[in-house]
């Protein structure tokens, strides 16, 4: 008997005042498997990715995360087990490149002791004392990929995953990705460059006119 998807969403719609952004989305992400998703820049993308990342209501439509439906009081609940990399790196710009982590750490209740493994294993050991507003983006990215490490997610989110990123650091998507997949989670890319994330997706998708339209699988 076939498992229940990780992601669900059906009939989802959101607008922003009279503006819509999505329409009718339907889409289900299984577990064990990477997802695709295309556009161009505008089309909705990243409000995709906040809908999935329980940060934003749909305006209509159901959302089920976990087999669990998202409502105000479940959201955050599950929040913990997601993981959501943007487009722009979310690090204080005042702390470094460790403090980050620590205090990623701290929050998410996993031990400081790792976070210089995580540094280390991302490429960053000798840069971890570095202010993020000092760091390049590309730096700044790959401590966030420290922080999936870190955490372990059940569910990555990832929005132009090689923004930014050179070909070493890009592996970084490669092996973060696997290494959610392997554990029984789930990733979804979107992004307006089909050919960088289709060596690591297994279904893709085409979101037009609000819509999300099924590219085939892989």
């Amino acid at each position: 008997m076939p498992s229940s998807p990780l992601v669900q969403l059906n009939d989802v719609a959101v607008r922003y005042g009279r503006v819509p952004v999505l329409n009718s989305v339907e889409l289900e992400v299984p577990a064990g498997e990477a997802t695709g998703i295309v556009g161009p820049n505008g089309s909705g993308k990243s409000t995709l990715l906040r809908v999935l990342a329980t940060l934003l209501r749909p305006t209509e439509g159901r959302v089920s995360v976990f087999g669990t439906e998202m409502g105000r009081e479940t959201a955050f609940s599950i929040r913990r087990r997601i993981a959501l990399i943007g487009h722009q790196p979310a690090l204080y710009p005042q702390l470094t490149l460790r403090e980050n982590l620590v205090f990623v750490s701290r929050l998410s209740g996993h031990s400081e002791e790792r976070v210089d493994e995580m540094l280390d294993l991302v490429g960053l050991a000798g840069a971890k004392h570095r202010r993020a507003e000092q760091s390049s983006h590309g730096m700044q990215r790959r401590v966030e990929f420290a922080r999936v490490i870190l955490t372990k997610p059940d569910l990555l989110l990832l929005d132009e995953a090689h923004a930014g990123l050179d070909r070493e650091a890009g592996q970084l998507v490669d092996a973060v990705v696997e290494n959610v997949r392997s554990r029984g989670g789930a990733a979804v890319f979107v992004s307006h460059e089909l050919d960088r994330m289709l060596p690591l997706v297994q279904s893709t998708y085409e979101l037009v006119g609000g819509a999300v339209i099924p590219g085939g699988s892989r």
